[in-house]
């Protein structure tokens, strides 16, 4: 309130200082131009210049006011334009979802064009044409999609690969997954789908090599990445011994699975499923003697079970050494039913037929094993012992065919006990 009578105070005082001054003196101003001249007081020009500079700067004012009107149409265009967009979109992906390919590519490529995330509707829209077999759409929705956003390149060659590993397009997948490694060497997904076209195309040379890098980034469980090793590698040994042709010797196949089994990580050199394999493969070839070498030393820097129960399996060069070899490990394994089982079979190589009854017998009570089972009724039989073999059958029926059903059986008799 004060601020406000000493602004009209203020006025007031002006004014009657400006009245007095134009009472004492009007002033006199002349402007000549050319044959035009006009003359009028000094307080009458000072007011009509003070006039047209208000009217003046109302105008501009108005002038430039009057375009705001266009640019509020414009963004009313614009935000009416995205929620056409965006409903189109929601649409569009809900009809993928359900399976309606061809309403679904309509909407989703409409929407396209005015959506301020192009990128999301080329993509699906191209899904939704590769799902329809056309080729022809899906590559161009896909290079729009590139178009409309070149700093997502992975994310479109991601779905170029899985598309063309969809269609059985090994070679350009291939090329385009390799491509991609190249420009995101740590995408665990990329990684993937480069696995599986290596399982497609049986390059099992350039799954090797892909196996650490997927161990590195944890692409894979473990689980799934022990079974893919023990896949790839064992298809190495395969074909280091296939490759050569039908004429090549035996030594030159032994020579080659040597260099596989050498150049195999040292991990899964020592894997027991692969180690079977290579045995295996050498029984083949006819090397039994190397083989049994070979599971004799990773037996000793690393016990296993399995490969000590494939150890009785192998005919050494010397059967009475073989023997001697696992009779030693009893010192530190007297309790393994694998051991005690390998030693029955390498006591029947050496013609010891008591001592191997005893040894499948302590194998057979430590763990009762259809196999163990099998290995002693077959001897008993063999020194006249029928009675007694069948009645370690019927005792241990159960080994023979295990996970019967129960199911309601007839009395016994006398005669049948």
């Amino acid at each position: 309130m004060k601020k406000l009578f000493l602004l009209l105070l203020l006025i007031l005082v002006a004014g009657a200082w400006i009245g007095e001054k134009m009472i004492k003196d009007s002033g006199y101003v002349l402007i000549a131009y050319d044959q035009t001249t006009i003359e009028t007081s000094l307080w009458v020009l000072l007011i009509v210049s003070l006039v047209s500079f208000i009217i003046g700067h109302w105008l501009v004012n108005l002038i430039t006011h009057t375009r705001l009107p266009t640019a509020k149409l414009q963004t009313w265009r614009e935000h009416r334009n995205q929620r056409i967009s965006r409903r189109k979109t929601l649409k569009g992906l809900t009809l993928l979802s359900e399976g309606n390919w061809a309403q679904a590519q309509k909407q989703l490529a409409q929407a396209a064009e005015k959506s301020d995330l192009p990128l999301i509707n080329y993509l699906s829209a191209a899904r939704a044409a590769h799902e329809q077999n056309d080729e022809q759409a899906t590559d161009d929705l896909l290079q729009k999609a590139r178009s409309s956003t070149p700093e997502a390149e992975v994310t479109v060659a991601i779905s170029q690969a899985e598309i063309q590993l969809s269609r059985g397009q090994l070679e350009p997948c291939l090329a385009t997954l390799l491509r991609l490694r190249s420009l995101a060497p740590k995408n665990t997904y990329v990684m993937k789908l480069l696995k599986d076209i290596y399982l497609r195309l049986d390059d099992w040379q350039e799954l090797s090599k892909l196996i650490p890098t997927l161990s590195k980034h944890q692409a894979l469980k473990d689980e799934e990445l022990t079974e893919l090793s023990r896949q790839c590698f064992s298809q190495l040994l395969d074909d280091s011994v296939n490759k050569h042709p039908v004429e090549a010797s035996e030594d030159d196949r032994l020579k080659a699975l040597g260099k596989a089994w050498h150049d195999l990580p040292k991990d899964q050199s020592r894997d027991g499923d692969l180690v079977q394999h290579y045995t295996e493969l050498l029984v083949s070839l006819g090397a039994e003697s190397r083989a049994e070498q070979n599971l004799r030393d990773l037996i000793k820097r690393n016990w296993d079970e399995k490969l000590v129960n494939l150890y009785g399996r192998v005919n050494g060069d010397n059967a009475k050494k073989q023997l001697d070899n696992a009779r030693n490990w009893l010192k530190s394994h007297a309790e393994s039913p694998a051991l005690l089982l390998t030693l029955g079979r390498l006591s029947l190589r050496n013609q010891h037929w008591g001592q191997a009854v005893k040894y499948f017998e302590q194998s057979l009570e430590l763990e009762p094993r259809s196999e163990t089972l099998a290995e002693l009724a077959r001897l008993l039989r063999h020194l006249g012992e029928p009675d007694r073999a069948q009645a370690l059958l019927q005792q241990n029926l159960n080994l023979v065919a295990s996970n019967l059903p129960e199911l309601p059986m007839p009395e016994e008799t006398k005669e049948t006990a």
